[in-house]
């Protein structure tokens, strides 16, 4: 049975985390699904380039951190907060593609 990540999480949301990365965090409802996703290995290197189209040099990091029930991605943004032709300087909308995200748990 697949299980859609917005079921499951009460936050998913971008942000800028200076101006030259983007964070990415989602937090659990439950432990218990936290700790599923987690050591599933679902929110991982593959996925984050795939859904974003970077590659992995890109990836600053993947931590998961279980007292928050969160796992946070941080990758470098293609332009920096502010930039021309830059189009989400706070990094508010960035979350998007994580949203339609299904897991076999």
């Amino acid at each position: 049975m697949k299980t859609k990540l917005t079921d499951i999480a009460s936050v998913i949301r971008s942000k800028n985390s200076g101006p030259y990365e983007l964070t990415l965090d989602i937090i659990f409802n439950e432990y218990e699904d936290f700790v599923k996703i987690r050591d599933g290995g679902f929110i991982n290197e593959a996925l984050i380039c795939s859904l974003y189209g970077v590659t992995p040099e890109k990836i600053v990091s993947i931590v998961a951190f279980a007292p928050a029930k969160a796992i946070k991605a941080t990758i470098k943004r293609p332009l920096c907060s502010g930039d021309l032709g830059e189009t989400d300087v706070y990094g508010a909308q960035q979350h998007a593609p994580l949203l339609g995200l299904e897991f076999e748990v």
